[in-house]
C-alpha cells in the first residue's frame, strides 16, 4: 500500500483519538490535544483525579457500565456537580499551566465538542480554534440553541466538525497493527550484492 501521509487536521485528531484511550469515563471516553504552529503542546483525557477512583475501576451496574452519577440517580440538569470525571480540555489546559506551557492562539482537537463549562476555560486560555470529531448531543433544544450564542460570545475564530476520511483510516489502522518500523526497503549492501556487473550488462 502506498503511503498516505495524513494532513495536519487529521493528524492532530488521531492523535486525539489515542489519548483518549486513557479515558477512564464509562459513558463518554474523550481526548484532547493542544497545538499552536502544529506543535502539540499539552494533551488530555476525561478521568477522576488523580489518587480518586475511576468510574472504570467498578463493575457493571446491571447491564450498563457503571457511572458514579447515574448510580446515584443524579439527573443530566445537575451532572457536572457530581460527575467524578475531570473533562479532557480542562486536563489539557491543566496540564499545560501545571508545566509553565503557553496556550494563547493555540487551536484544541477534542474527540467531543467541549461542554459550557470547558468552552469557558477555552476562552479564558485564550485558545483560538476548536477541531471536534463528534457533536455534544445534549438532547436539549435550548442547550443547543444557546451553543451558537456561546461559542461566539467565547471569540473562538473556529470551531468546525473534522471527521477523519476513510482513506487515512485505512492506511494508518493497517500501518498501525504491524511493526511500524520494520524495513520496507532492502539493505543498501544488499541491493550493492545483487547488482548486475556493469560490464556484463
Amino acid at each position: 500500500m502506498n503511503r498516505i501521509r495524513p494532513n495536519w487536521h487529521e493528524y492532530f485528531m488521531l492523535i486525539a483519538k489515542i489519548v483518549s484511550s486513557r479515558s477512564t469515563c464509562n459513558s463518554r471516553p474523550t481526548g484532547a490535544v493542544i497545538v499552536k504552529e502544529n506543535h502539540i503542546l499539552s494533551t488530555g483525557y476525561n478521568g477522576a483525579m488523580p489518587g480518586a477512583p475511576h468510574c472504570i475501576d467498578f463493575p457493571p451496574l446491571g447491564n450498563q457500565p457503571f457511572c458514579y452519577r447515574r448510580a446515584r440517580g443524579i439527573p443530566d440538569v445537575d451532572k457536572y456537580n457530581f460527575c467524578k470525571a475531570s473533562h479532557a480540555e480542562a486536563n489539557a489546559i491543566a496540564q499545560a499551566a501545571r508545566y509553565g506551557i503557553s496556550i494563547e492562539g493555540a487551536t484544541l482537537y477534542t474527540t467531543l465538542a467541549p461542554c459550557y463549562v470547558c468552552l469557558k476555560l477555552i476562552a479564558t486560555a485564550r485558545i483560538q480554534g476548536i477541531y471536534f470529531e463528534h457533536s455534544y448531543e445534549s438532547g436539549t433544544p435550548e442547550r443547543d440553541a444557546f451553543w451558537q450564542t456561546a461559542v461566539k460570545e467565547a471569540g473562538i475564530a473556529v470551531f468546525e466538525q473534522l471527521l477523519i476520511s476513510p482513506e487515512t483510516y485505512e492506511y494508518i489502522l493497517s500501518d498501525i497493527r504491524n511493526i511500524t518500523s520494520r524495513r520496507r526497503t532492502l539493505p543498501t549492501d544488499f541491493l550493492e550484492r545483487t547488482a548486475v556487473p556493469r560490464d556484463l550488462e
